[in-house]
């Protein structure tokens, strides 16, 4: 019984780890952006678009990660990643605009994505 509470522990802190690796790799690919943006003036479909893939890219690493470790069932383990990754998007997104209209139409489309990228790369991991 302890050692299951310990690996419950230790798995925990080892998402919460993936976690902020996604979301350090999502704030540089979104510098690298701006930069790009700024620099070459690119247009606003590819914004879109490029944002769209740094939400999987950045979900795909954090499941990759976790299906590496966890061994059994990592596209669950990927999947929550997505999850989590999408759920502190979300909440950080409501806390700043302060309304729920902020989620705006692509509310389910960013969801199944990240879901997706981070089921993906668990399944690879």
């Amino acid at each position: 019984m302890d050692i299951i509470k310990k690996e419950s522990r230790v798995s925990a802190l080892f998402f919460l780890k993936c976690l902020l690796a996604s979301y350090i790799l999502t704030g540089l690919l979104l510098l690298i952006l701006a930069l790009l943006l700024y620099k070459v003036g690119i247009g606003r479909s590819i914004v879109s678009v490029a944002i769209i893939m740094i939400y999987v890219l950045s979900t795909f690493f954090a499941g990759f990660i976790a299906g590496r470790r966890m061994k059994s069932r990592k596209f669950l383990w990927g999947l929550l990643m997505g999850v989590l990754y999408f759920t502190v998007l979300a909440v950080m997104s409501l806390i700043v605009n302060r309304s729920v209209g902020a989620l705006g139409n692509s509310f389910f489309t960013t969801l199944v994505l990240c879901c997706a990228g981070g089921m993906m790369g668990g399944m690879l991991g």
